[in-house]
């Protein structure tokens, strides 16, 4: 099946009457480009260290919608244009130009799945989507089976990858183990493979506690408290939060995040954490590693190892 998308030249302050306009004449999928700066919550909610770069804002934005080849596109052609007349008496629309063009059906929600196929992390680890097969297993591996979804970690992306060779060589078979930014669970379900005694994985998403859900139990593991347990609270900003989840409990604390978020992280990280406890931070690109590096030796971490991978880096960190 083919599509025709649409794309529509129009103002900033016009996107939200039009967005409607559309969903009234029954068109869905709707996405919009502007220029707008992105809010602090907006970086807090994105899973990159390094923000787009955006173009001065001035006032433009693009609002594309698509429709089914086979329907009247005319008809609905000109539904969009009386429509924009009509809205043009309250705000301005811009110049309401609309461009046409043809494109293949996609699965844009599944369509990555493609390139996800099984990998090892190192000789004995292996991380294996749960709709591939895995023909070469050996029967030494520990095998992860995952389906991200929409959440962040494959464990094929470098900082994953330095967090998972940070918990093989600090965990130990009584290890208690707090996953902060848990995302697709994947870091908190490797931890109680490798035989943490109790594991707890955390994340401002309850999307991503859903997903990290369903990835443990299609590893086979039992989600129940004192054992592995998912939540869905903001560590930083709610005390509530960290004394919830408890106090000088934790043996080891790892974060695949981002630097931003790191270096709050490790102003308050400590108090979950027993003496001696460890930090293992990653999700730092490169440019940012000095700062993080300042964050934790402020907040009274002895850091043990500096590890890098491409162009990212990782902090081993001890509690004093």
């Amino acid at each position: 099946m083919k599509w025709t998308k649409f794309n529509l030249e129009t103002r900033t302050e016009a996107v939200d009457l039009i967005s409607s306009m559309l969903s009234d004449i029954g068109i869905e999928g709707i996405e919009i480009k502007d220029k707008v700066p992105l809010s602090e919550e907006d970086k807090k909610q994105m899973f990159v260290d390094i923000l787009p770069v955006v173009e001065e804002d001035d006032g433009t934005a693009t609002v594309s919608f698509y429709i089914d080849s086979e329907q009247d596109t005319d008809q609905i052609l000109n539904q969009v244009k009386e429509g924009l007349k009509e809205l043009s008496e309250f705000v301005s629309v811009g110049s309401g130009k609309i461009e046409i063009s043809e494109t293949q059906d996609l699965d844009w929600v599944n369509n990555w799945k493609q390139y996800f196929k099984p990998f090892r992390i190192d000789e004995t680890i292996v991380i294996k989507p749960t709709w591939e097969i895995l023909n070469d297993r050996k029967e030494t591996d520990l095998v992860i089976e995952l389906d991200p979804g929409t959440s962040f970690g494959t464990g094929s992306h470098e900082t994953t990858k330095l967090c998972i060779i940070g918990l093989k060589k600090y965990l130990k078979p009584d290890s208690i183990v707090l996953d902060a930014g848990t995302g697709s669970g994947i870091l908190s379900i490797i931890a109680k493979k490798l035989g943490a005694r109790e594991v707890l994985g955390i994340d401002i998403d309850s999307h991503a506690t859903d997903s990290a859900i369903e990835n443990a139990k299609v590893n086979g593991l039992n989600i129940k408290e004192g054992n592995l347990n998912f939540l869905t609270g903001n560590i930083i900003e709610d005390g509530g939060i960290r004394l919830q989840i408890g106090k000088e409990k934790y043996d080891i604390v790892v974060a695949n995040i981002l630097a931003d978020v790191i270096i709050p992280l490790s102003d308050v990280i400590g108090e979950n954490l027993k003496p001696d406890g460890i930090f293992i931070s990653s999700g730092i690109i490169n440019t940012k590693e000095n700062a993080v590096k300042e964050a934790l030796l402020r907040n009274n971490f002895i850091i043990e190892e500096i590890n890098h991978m491409g162009d990212w880096v990782s902090f081993v960190a001890k509690k004093k």
